[in-house]
């Protein structure tokens, strides 16, 4: 009997759980850095900007840019929700306080961190799954880095490009004011881009 790819195990167990009545990420609770239930309506009305980390990436650097990120437009709106994951190459392995330490440290890191997650697979929390339910993977895009993370997914699973998962740490999630999922960015998009993004949604009513 052939078994079901993992992606599609967490999707149905999302939806077994109630995923389908969840209409916006502010239907969803999280936890944040010290485990309290954080629910995501309170941010109703802001911009938010998820995010799967690690501290022993590759694309751990793009903290920095994150952070000028929120220097910028947290006073218009946007809350950049940080959450680690150990999925990816094991790379962000340390308990919450040393990521905290880690990050806060190295780069001054002063937007909301949440409790490690699993972004795929069965143990997902429903929130991902969600997430890339409404955007799913477009390709890396163009350059070196691009065809490098092409390569190696590839290596492991020659169909990953048509799956909507999670592909790699620093995956991108801009939500509007109305809780919708408006775009989506691999880790090996631009910052700038992004950054595009994020102030055509805060200049959105």
């Amino acid at each position: 009997m052939k078994r079901k790819p993992l992606y599609l195990i967490a999707l149905t167990t999302a939806i077994a759980s109630g995923l389908s009545a969840q209409t916006s990420v502010y239907d969803f609770t999280v936890s944040d850095a010290k485990g309290n239930d954080l629910p995501l309506a309170q941010f109703k009305g802001k911009v938010l900007l998820i995010v799967n980390t690690a501290t022993h990436c590759g694309f751990t650097p793009q903290y920095k840019e994150l952070q000028a990120i929120h220097d910028r437009w947290a006073d218009k709106g946007l809350v950049i929700l940080d959450f680690p994951c150990n999925q990816f190459g094991e790379q962000a392995p340390g308990s919450m306080e040393e990521i905290t330490k880690f990050c806060s440290t190295k780069y001054h890191t002063a937007f909301a961190q949440l409790q490690k997650v699993e972004v795929n697979g069965p143990n997902a929390h429903p929130l991902w799954p969600f997430l890339y339910g409404k955007k799913g993977f477009a390709g890396f895009g163009k350059g070196v880095m691009a065809t490098a993370m092409d390569k190696m997914l590839k290596s492991k699973d020659k169909d990953y490009a048509g799956k909507p998962d999670i592909k790699w740490n620093f995956t991108k999630f801009l939500v509007n004011r109305q809780g919708e999922v408006v775009a989506r960015f691999e880790p090996t998009a631009d910052m700038k881009t992004v950054g595009e993004a994020i102030e055509t949604a805060i200049a959105e009513e």
